[in-house]
């Protein structure tokens, strides 16, 4: 019997994206728990450039497949897996894996694809704005009436910040480095728009809240902390959810403490993998959104898998906006 096999993008040296391989990889076996999908898309995240140069948090093996999301068609179920069947159209989070034909995923952190989603918007949602569904309503309990700004607002998570923070009933501030962006994040449901080049974030700020600041900043690029801190109202929030900027900013517990604030570390995988139930209550809150047509990815790159590198290229540089996906088939 011939061996089984997929074409998948394999990290077997540290580096820069040039680096990886095309490689046919054999099937492995299914666990009870897992269940096998013909991967249609897989959804490109700054993650993904980080692990491969060994800078993430999670440092897995070598060799492995980047990619922490896709979306595909079920192909087999694991024998102890309820709820799916082969030909379901489904969207898949993984902390490895999706860079490939094929993948492998846990059931629980298996979705059906929504009605309304292509492959590729799929395979491009549930990493983005599960961090931002986490950020703002778990973490912030942002409230209707509040005030928020989202800087990248015109990356992965800074949009789907702007859609959520829109849902949640906040006025939203985002803020970008081209007018290009900032037409997107407008058409997204931002209210007030600040272009990083022709004004510094806080004046803008004091100038769209009348000098108040505002009640909730989300920060996925790392500014400075002095930038951030001066953003904010009395009692603000301040959600650090990454560090796209390439610069990790520390914060003056003097700041913090004059405008009474609150800085919160934002880690929505984690925090799922720590409370499953969590996770369950957000997913079906996010999928009722994306099922009323309030939030939904902004995939405005798709390359075949064998353009991998240029893919990534695009994301690290920051040259994309919303979302990058790579596609087979």
């Amino acid at each position: 019997m011939t061996e089984q096999t997929y074409c998948a993008v394999v990290c077997e040296q540290l580096g820069p994206p040039e680096c990886l391989r095309l490689r046919r990889l054999p099937r492995v076996p299914l666990p009870a728990d897992g269940i096998r999908l013909a991967v249609r898309a897989a959804g490109l995240n700054f993650p993904d450039v980080l692990m491969i140069r060994g800078a993430y948090q999670h440092k897995p093996a070598m060799p492995f497949v980047p990619g922490l999301e896709a979306a595909g068609v079920v192909t087999e179920v694991g024998a102890a897996v309820l709820g799916f069947a082969v030909g379901d159209a489904v969207m898949a989070q993984l902390r490895t894996g999706g860079y490939a034909e094929e993948a492998v995923a846990e059931a629980s952190r298996v979705q059906p694809l929504p009605q309304r989603f292509s492959f590729a918007e799929g395979a491009t949602f549930l990493v983005a704005h599960i961090t931002a569904y986490h950020a703002l309503e778990t973490r912030a309990a942002l409230a209707p009436g509040q005030t928020l700004l989202v800087l990248g607002a015109a990356g992965g998570v800074g949009l789907a910040a702007v859609q959520v923070g829109k849902a949640l009933g906040a006025r939203v501030m985002a803020a970008a480095s081209t007018s290009g962006k900032l037409d997107v994040a407008a058409a997204n449901g931002a209210d007030g728009l600040i272009d990083y080049r022709k004004e510094p974030v806080e004046t803008a700020v004091k100038r769209l809240t009348g000098d108040r600041g505002v009640d909730v900043l989300l920060d996925p690029v790392g500014v400075a902390q002095e930038t951030a801190l001066r953003c904010l109202a009395w009692n603000g929030k301040l959600l650090v959810t990454g560090f796209a900027g390439g610069a990790i900013p520390t914060y003056a517990a003097n700041r913090v403490l004059l405008k009474g604030a609150c800085v919160i570390g934002v880690r929505a995988g984690e925090a799922g993998r720590h409370d499953p139930e969590l996770r369950r209550r957000e997913m079906t809150g996010l999928l009722a959104l994306a099922d009323a047509g309030k939030v939904r990815p902004h995939v405005s790159v798709e390359r075949p898998l064998d353009q991998f590198a240029q893919a990534m290229n695009l994301l690290s540089e920051r040259r994309a906006i919303g979302r990058i996906a790579l596609t087979t088939g």
